[in-house]
């Protein structure tokens, strides 16, 4: 999706959902100054339920970020609208995945939120304690980030005979 796109907001729009974990409400309220660049990781303010957190994020992401900054120029939210300092809208948002999505050849239904599954997913396939990736994703209850374990089923074939 990332590479079959040419715009570079709608680029780095995917790559942040995919390397952070956000909810889109979470993405769309994301400020400039919530990037921490030095510790490549995100402040998360009132996610869902009220609740901040950090998440982490990739350096390749960041250098992005970088390039797009000098570029668009946003003044106070990373992805801004038409007008400055206004919020993105979550139907713009949709739409760039839906968009890359039938560009890469995708013709499963992908969301924003897809990518969110996607990050916890191969985290916890890259065998990232299960606490952690509660953690980023500002879960309340560890039951539901257990729900990734029963997607994560091709690591089986990774578990050595015990005998």
């Amino acid at each position: 999706m990332i590479s079959a796109n040419n715009n570079i907001k709608h680029k780095l729009i995917i790559q942040v959902l995919y390397s952070t974990g956000l909810r889109v409400s979470e993405l769309q309220s994301l400020r400039i100054d919530d990037i921490d660049f030095n510790r490549r990781s995100v402040f998360v303010r009132c996610g869902k339920g009220k609740k901040d957190r950090i998440t982490v994020i990739s350096q390749t992401v960041l250098n992005n970020i970088g390039k797009y900054l000098l570029e668009y120029k946003p003044i106070k939210y990373l992805f801004e609208g038409y007008e400055a300092s206004q919020k993105l809208s979550t139907r713009s948002l949709q739409k760039v995945i839906s968009c890359s999505a039938k560009m890469a050849g995708i013709r499963k239904g992908v969301s924003p939120h897809s990518l969110r599954h996607s990050f916890a997913t191969h985290l916890l396939e890259n065998n990232v304690n299960l606490r952690y990736i509660q953690s980023m994703l500002g879960h309340a209850r560890l039951e539901t980030t257990q729900i990734y374990t029963r997607v994560a089923i091709n690591k089986f074939s990774d578990i050595t005979d015990l005998l």
